[in-house]
């Protein structure tokens, strides 16, 4: 499972949630702070930690 930040349209705030990618791209997601499913999915930066050093 992945986290994804989103923002909702209606009432402006931002939220995580935790999905599975066809979760994601069913697009069922709904703000929890209104219920509203006009929601877009925010661009964020991850970083992956490895066991070996450079």
């Amino acid at each position: 499972m992945s986290q994804y930040i989103f923002q909702c349209c209606d009432c402006k705030k931002e939220f995580t949630v935790a999905l599975h990618m066809a979760e994601r791209e069913s697009g069922q997601v709904s703000c929890p702070h209104c219920g509203s499913k006009q929601v877009e999915q925010l661009v964020t930066a991850f970083s992956a930690v490895t066991s070996k050093k450079s």
